[in-house]
């Protein structure tokens, strides 16, 4: 099945979600409308490709599961359905009822950061993840230069906000990994600045 041609304004859960198992590209739910998402860049990939292997690889025999890219998340109180570019998931998968391809319990979720969706990655996009009863942690990479904003949960509405960058650690709370921004960005080109 391919998305519609005529457009509707509004789509149920159920509409979106029977339009997105056959979609040959990526949409994002947001309260009854459609939006695709648009392809990475080769920086933007390289960076999630980066963090997720790295947390792969430490929590090894450890109660973490990583995810990247192509893994929906339901954000039930704000009727999202999205595509985080890296999430971590503790202990036991929680999916939406009814549905096996759907979370609903991250612990961790980083996005790297692109032109078209930054000012919507940092505010509506983590006042929504901030509902997430699970949700403890934000990273937000950028990829056109080496800078990293991470956001961790000291108690309820209670928020740290830090910043990275060149040979800096980032250490995450929610979670236990160190990452060296070198090796986040590893592989990266960054355009000549004029």
């Amino acid at each position: 099945m391919v998305m519609q041609t005529e457009k509707k304004l509004f789509y149920t859960p159920e509409e979106y979600l029977a339009l997105e198992v056959d979609a040959q590209e990526r949409h994002e739910y947001i309260d009854g409308a459609i939006v695709p998402m648009v392809g990475g860049m080769p920086n933007h990939n390289l960076i999630a490709l980066n963090l997720s292997s790295t947390l792969n690889f430490a929590f090894k025999r450890q109660p973490y599961r990583v995810f990247m890219t192509d893994q929906r998340l339901w954000i039930a109180k704000r009727r999202i359905y999205t595509y985080p570019d890296v999430m971590v998931v503790q202990g036991d998968l929680q999916l939406q009822e009814g549905r096996r391809d759907t979370i609903t319990n991250p612990v961790m979720i980083a996005e790297v950061l692109s032109e078209s969706t930054e000012a919507y990655d940092r505010t509506t996009k983590f006042a929504a993840y901030r509902t997430i009863p699970s949700f403890q942690e934000y990273v937000l990479i950028d990829q056109y230069s080496i800078h990293v904003e991470h956001y961790y949960k000291t108690a309820p509405r209670q928020w740290i906000f830090s910043e990275y960058d060149e040979e800096a650690t980032l250490t995450l709370n929610s979670v236990p990994v160190e990452l060296s921004l070198a090796d986040l960005y590893d592989k990266v080109e960054f355009e000549a600045q004029s």
